[in-house]
């Protein structure tokens, strides 16, 4: 949200050096190897749809129009601080599950590995983007219940985290639906495409 008073910042409002914050990570998105993808990125937009949350939930808070949702919005805020806590080390854990996976294939091609790592580094890959789906599905759920209880000027901002937080849920799905085709275990892979199914119906 960009707070303006004639047709300039407001005291306070975001500096031009919030680009520095994000820019490293952008530029290893874009660089041309494997990890970080996909599946870091989705874990940063659940992050962000987290912040915008607890941005909107905490400049409610405390203000006489809403003092009758103060329990609602603290509880809301603690949880969203939860969920961008263990979505920022989602980040890292996306990216090295994936390299993980990428190096046990590559030692079992040159016998130095075995079925196991890569049935463990599998799992791997499939259970953390899986998590990000569903903390980004809880963190949407969480925006839409903020809607009526936080002031409506705030609106775009609930209606910016929900769109990152269903973008997250179907980046972070696609990386569960790709890694369950190679796991070998036929009863959990039903289970992994399960509940992605579910989460993407709810996502769409």
């Amino acid at each position: 949200m960009a707070a303006v008073m004639g047709g300039r910042m407001a005291p306070g409002g975001p500096s031009a050096g919030l680009r520095a914050g994000i820019e490293p990570f952008i530029e290893q998105l874009a660089a041309p190897t494997a990890a970080p993808g996909g599946g870091s990125a989705s874990a940063a937009a659940a992050a962000m749809a987290a912040a915008l949350g607890s941005m909107v939930a905490g400049m409610s808070r405390g203000k006489k129009n809403y003092v009758q949702y103060e329990r609602e919005l603290s509880q809301a805020l603690g949880k969203l601080e939860d969920l961008r806590a263990e979505l920022k080390a989602a980040i890292d854990a996306d990216a090295q599950a994936f390299t993980a996976l990428m190096q046990a294939h590559r030692a079992q091609r040159e016998g130095k590995g075995s079925f196991e790592q890569v049935h463990e580094a599998t799992r791997r890959g499939i259970e953390v983007p899986l998590q990000v789906a569903e903390q980004a599905d809880e963190i949407r759920s969480i925006l839409a219940s903020l809607r009526p209880i936080t002031n409506p000027n705030m609106a775009s901002d609930l209606t910016t985290g929900e769109a990152l937080a269903r973008a997250a849920a179907k980046g972070a799905i696609a990386n569960v639906e790709i890694n369950a085709e190679s796991f070998s275990d036929e009863t959990f892979r039903a289970v992994y495409r399960a509940r992605a199914a579910e989460l993407k119906e709810r996502n769409a």
